[in-house]
């Protein structure tokens, strides 16, 4: 699961309730209950991009493979823990060279460079 582009529904920031949107699954199923974690992906892409945000634009050349149809950042300061039951579909794949990208902003996110 890792590296795919899944719908999953996501929550409000208020838990008020949750609307179904894209999201990476940032691990493998996890436990019994077959848990992963996965990061947000927002078509609203910011004027100014975040040390966290991940820019995937149309015009990258392996854009198809991500499922997405426009424009979209993956927001890894967005971050929740789902079953595998929750995934409605699995829309793409993010591209070995944006995946190099997302691990070294996690990195960067959880300062595991020490």
């Amino acid at each position: 699961m890792r590296y795919k582009i899944v719908l999953v529904p996501f929550p409000f920031d208020d838990l008020s309730s949750h609307k179904v949107r894209p999201a990476i699954c940032l691990t493998e199923p996890i436990g019994p209950h077959r848990h992963v974690v996965v990061a947000f992906i927002t078509s609203r892409l910011p004027a100014e991009a975040l040390a966290t945000d991940l820019i995937i634009r149309t015009d990258d050349a392996e854009f198809k493979a991500t499922g997405l149809r426009v424009s979209s950042a993956i927001q890894l300061h967005r971050l929740m823990t789902i079953t595998t039951s929750l995934i409605r579909r699995v829309l793409g794949e993010l591209p070995p060279p944006m995946q190099t990208q997302l691990k070294s902003r996690l990195s960067h996110l959880f300062d595991l460079s020490r």
